[in-house]
């Protein structure tokens, strides 16, 4: 928590009248029994039982001395949703919002609990309990930006998620003020009280606005060490006059530290960063100083440019001792280590001074989903009284996105898909349904919807529409047949009207609508002369084709083949003829093979050519599932990599056609391209672009490779990986799955930027399904145990093997090992025992010490341990991974790090400190005030 005598803006205000304070918080006891009144403080508290559907409410054993409000605490499920307060604010009106956490001793056996704390869609902070007996504090400095807020956990690690109490104090209306409010809340890294009488915080009735005020003698691991010698506490009982912007307790200012050999020093971590900050320190001379007597310091560390050779003189600066000095730094870039130094300056007699700092880390603050699209979709949870669904709260799309929708990834997210199929809805379709311009899919079949179809003609994305097995009336609407996407419209099964509009019969896309008696065809007998006309046409153009077919195959037998110009390739339920070309090798799209569903195959190589560039497989670079692998050189002086099969069963036939065919319609720069292949004789041979830099593996598990590699340059190829995944996942139509993702199918180019390679068990996944059934394949100890209970394939699969992945880059240790694991065995379990104790640092890559910021690797690990849950539903999905992937990077670059906000418009604010012209100065009401600068 950093501390800094430098100056900006200050606003000298009176002291606030708090008399209609206390009547404006909010206490709510989360697991309370009923309401009271706080024999301590005599504040009153809510039971949160009205507040929530959700959760279940456990006693909270522990020796520590707590007040009633930790009597219990309230936990809730570890799965994929999210579970929220709503806390009613007035609008641009600041706050300090805290939530706290005493998890107890427990019984259970279980892990402590690591899980995520948001506000509305922005991320506040991780919570993770080191320890059952102590009190986690979180809290968050807020300007409302709507009459409400929410507070919603989520997103477990380990164990539950829990809360004991959730508080809303209002602040005074100049305190907190920043430039930065309309993009960014104020996370509260810091609060700490220095010469403190004893370890206890100081809070309400001392703070009228309940904050907290951390003794400097509670002691804890790297909190406030490297004190240096000769420091000394004082304190008085004189009244200090405190009416400045930020208002400290009396208390607070009544004690501070002094260094009396001319240095005054600590040290001390902070959570969440390196970051963006906004920094105060506290100063008032509480001691009587000869006439002669003088106490100036200047700043030493941290070093902040633009600040050099200023030194502050206290009681000048607060015009007078026992008067209030709040030196501040509005926007500076603070390490997660944080160290600061004091030392007075030659002209001085005493030694530097300190009462109190605060830091706060800017936290932007992520656009909510558009509020008509979530407009809508409250309106449809009003429409059923069945089902958890309609109680689902919170943002509808971040951090979770509900389970009946999905969200486009743009900031502020959209609504592209809606799944309410058999929820028992009643009533009209709401009218505002068109608000929603992003959506892609509309599933309201099997309900009870009636009156007419709304208009829905600006929804120009629509693709998939389902309203059948409904209580519909009306027209059909014609605007149906002018949507560009459409592809399915589903209206059957409902009381629609009239003459089906001619604009959805052009056969463009699947439509449905039998089942509505009162629905006609517009000039039905003309329709059937035309329907019996085109059948003749059309029977008789397939005898042709048929006859020609047979003539063809007939003349193909007849005569031989030369050189064996022909080869067959079976794929799925087709037989796929393809033509060798003749040509020189190219890899121009013009010379690829054209298969027959319009799909580009990889040029066929003969094995003549393969055999010159290999110098008949002289150099042989590898080894894999499929066979060797070896160096090769192009008459074009293009390098590759040829993979031999060694398998000549029906399995290896398949993994050769389906890379084949699987690599010829996939095309990704995080992705190994297939070249070509060549099938003569027994021979299978894959043509891949070569990569000069080998396996993963290879860097991450050999000796001397594993040197060049820094944890950046592991982040860089995880992000090059994921990519390449997320495109399998989500940019393939259908989508594919590789089945097999670990460190030696991670292959890294010249420039040791990685692509995904081996594709050999690669499933292409039903868009329909949630999940393919398939005979479980892959590798020990990347291998999905759900998928090999089951045999259900999902795109989770590939999430737990490269979580698998991320802890090999963590630690440098292989998947499986007995030697390093013990009775563990594997990577997940000893990487995820230590993750969940806290103990980030027993994995990490010796290798690697020195080279990394501990808040990045702390990032991964936490992805890593959530990608290898047993239940797929509880991993994130790969364009999440790739997201936490990205915001580790940034943290290693030392730039700004926020959670999910890649996409957001808003701009982090600048990383120099601003203070005005020079010489410095303090505004206040009535005046300007200069303050001397040493030269």
């Amino acid at each position: 928590m950093a501390l800094l005598p430098c100056l900006l803006l200050l606003v000298l205000l009176l002291f606030p009248s708090v008399s209609g304070q206390v009547r404006d918080f909010v206490s709510i006891d989360c697991g309370g029994t009923g309401n009271y009144t706080d024999p301590n403080t005599g504040l009153a508290w809510i039971s949160d039982a009205g507040l929530t559907k959700y959760g279940k409410v456990a006693e909270v054993r522990t020796s520590r001395k707590t007040g009633p409000q930790y009597k219990f605490h309230r936990y809730f499920p570890a799965d994929s949703k999210k579970y929220c307060y709503t806390l009613s604010t007035t609008e641009r009106r600041r706050y300090l919002v805290r939530a706290t956490f005493l998890y107890g001793n427990s019984d259970s056996g279980n892990p402590y609990p690591m899980f995520q704390l948001f506000m509305d869609s922005t991320y506040w902070s991780t919570v993770t309990i080191k320890d059952a007996s102590s009190v986690f504090v979180e809290e968050m400095i807020i300007r409302a930006t709507s009459s409400s807020l929410q507070v919603c956990l989520c997103c477990a690690s380990t164990s539950y998620p829990f809360i004991s109490t959730l508080e809303l104090r209002p602040l005074n209306v100049s305190m907190y003020a920043t430039n930065y409010e309309d993009d960014f809340y104020l996370k509260v890294a810091a609060r700490v009280n220095f010469g403190a009488l004893s370890d206890e915080p100081i809070r309400y009735p001392d703070d009228p606005y309940d904050r907290i005020w951390e003794s400097d003698l509670y002691k804890r691991q790297n909190y406030l060490v490297g004190m240096a010698p000769g420091t000394r506490r004082i304190c008085t009982k004189r009244n200090i006059k405190i009416n400045t912007r930020e208002f400290p307790p009396l208390k607070v200012m009544q004690t501070a530290v002094v260094g009396t050999r001319g240095i005054l020093s600590y040290r001390l971590n902070l959570d969440g960063f390196p970051a963006n900050a906004r920094a105060y320190a506290y100063l008032a001379e509480i001691e009587d100083l000869g006439k002669n007597e003088t106490r100036k310091f200047m700043m030493k560390q941290p070093y902040i440019p633009g600040y050099d050779n200023i030194f502050v003189n206290i009681a000048e600066n607060a015009h007078g001792s026992y008067a209030l000095y709040e030196p501040s730094y509005m926007n500076v870039s603070l390490d997660f280590v944080l160290s600061f130094l004091f030392s007075k300056t030659q002209d001085s007699t005493r030694g530097p001074l300190l009462n109190a700092i605060e830091i706060s880390k800017y936290v932007q603050i992520i656009p909510k989903t558009d509020f008509q699209d979530a407009a809508v979709l409250h309106a449809f949870q009003s429409m059923s009284s069945q089902g958890e669904w309609t109680y689902e709260d919170g943002d509808p799309c971040i951090p979770a996105r509900w389970e009946w929708i999905n969200c486009s990834s743009s900031m502020p997210p959209r609504i592209t898909q809606i799944f309410l199929s058999g929820k028992n809805l009643s009533g009209a379709i709401p009218a505002d349904i068109k608000q929603i311009e992003q959506l892609t899919e509309l599933w309201l079949d099997d309900n009870s919807l009636d009156g007419p179809i709304p208009d829905m003609s600006n929804l120009i994305n629509l693709e998939v529409v389902h309203l059948e097995n409904n209580e519909l009336t009306g027209q059909l609407p014609s605007y149906f047949g002018k949507l560009p996407s459409l592809r399915e419209l589903y209206v059957q099964n409902n009381y629609l009207s009239g003459d089906i509009p001619p604009a959805l019969l052009n056969g463009k896309f699947i439509f449905n609508y039998d089942g509505n008696p009162g629905l006609r065809l517009m000039g039905q007998h003309e329709r059937h002369l035309q329907l019996i006309v085109a059948t003749v046409i059309g029977a008789f153009a397939a005898v042709l084709l048929l006859v020609g077919c047979l003539w063809l195959l007939w003349n193909h037998q007849k005569k031989p083949l030369q050189g064996e110009s022909h080869k067959k390739i079976f794929s799925g339920n087709y037989l796929r003829i393809l033509s060798k070309s003749s040509s020189p090798y190219s890899i121009v799209r013009g010379a690829s093979l054209v298969i027959d569903d319009g799909l580009d195959l990889a040029y066929y190589i003969s094995l003549t050519e393969i055999e010159e560039a290999t110098c008949k497989f002289s150099k042989k670079i590898g080894e894999g599932s499929f066979g060797t692998v070896y160096y090769g050189k192009m008459k074009d002086g293009k390098e590759v990599a040829v993979k031999v099969s060694a398998d000549s069963t029906s399995s290896g036939t398949q993994q050769f056609i389906n890379e084949v065919a699987l690599l010829s319609r996939i095309h990704h720069k995080n992705l190994v391209p297939l070249i070509g292949f060549c099938e003569e004789g027994c021979q299978r041979i894959l043509v891949y672009e070569y990569m000069h830099n080998g396996t993963l593996r290879d860097h991450i598990h050999d000796s001397v490779k594993q040197k060049s590699l820094n944890w950046l340059s592991r982040l860089v190829i995880a992000e090059d990986a994921a990519k390449g995944l997320s495109y399998l996942h989500n940019g393939c139509n259908p989508s594919v799955i590789h089945r097999d993702v670990k460190t030696s199918n991670i292959l890294l180019d010249i420039n040791m930027r990685a692509k995904v390679s081996d594709f050999g068990l690669s499933r292409q996944a039903d868009e329909n399904l949630t999940h393919v059934s398939s005979v479980a394949r892959g590798t020990v100890g990347y291998l999905d145990p759900e998928y090999y209970a089951n045999q259900q394939l999902s795109d989770k699969s590939d999430v737990y093997s490269f979580g698998v992945v991320l802890l090999e880059l963590i630690s440098g240790r292989k998947p499986v090992s007995v030697e390093d694991y013990g009775a563990d065995w594997n990577i997940v379990h000893w990487a995820r025992s230590s993750i969940r104790k806290g103990d980030i640092t027993s994995i990490i890559d010796p290798s690697l010490m020195g080279t990394f910021k501990i808040e990045s690797v702390w990032r991964i690990a936490e992805i890593a341990v959530l990608s290898v849950e047993l239940h797929g539903v509880s991993r994130p999905r790969m364009q999440e991974v790739e997201m936490v992937i990205q915001d580790a990077i940034k943290i290693e670059r030392g730039s700004q790090s926020t959670h999910d906000s890649s996409s957001s418009s808003s701009s982090m604010p600048s990383l120099h400190v601003s203070f005005p012209s020079d010489p410095l100065e303090i505004v206040s009401d009535t005046q300007l005030v200069s303050v001397t600068e040493a030269r």
